[in-house]
């Protein structure tokens, strides 16, 4: 009985490291490329619908040459891909790598 007790540990103790190599290194889904997708759509639309709106209403307090409302568009699609960049930036992951765990690799290396 002592072998069937063990190889039940064994196995709990396999299940339980693959959920927590799940949960540390989630695999890519579906779901998360149509939100990032997402993500940065309205981090362009909403600074570029905003300075429509912001243009409009210069245009009425403020009159000038050129029209307001193009320039703040172009200004809010500027800016929107800036934050979109910026985003995609942090959500992709590096070409070295996880930092921690190249610092547990060299941890690793130190000892031994």
């Amino acid at each position: 009985m002592s072998s069937r007790k063990d190889r039940s540990a064994d196995d709990i103790r396999r299940s339980t490291e693959r959920l927590q190599r799940a949960r540390k290194q989630p695999g890519a889904s579906p779901l998360r490329g149509i939100g990032a997708f997402g993500m940065i759509g309205w981090s362009v639309a909403v600074p570029a619908v905003a300075g429509a709106f912001l243009g409009l209403w210069l245009n009425k307090v403020a009159p000038q040459n050129f029209s307001w409302p193009i320039a703040l568009i172009l200004g809010g699609i500027v800016v929107g891909a800036m934050i979109a960049w910026n985003w995609i930036d942090k959500e992709t992951p590096k070409a070295g790598g996880d930092n921690n765990h190249t610092d547990a690799n060299e941890g690793d290396k130190h000892d031994g």
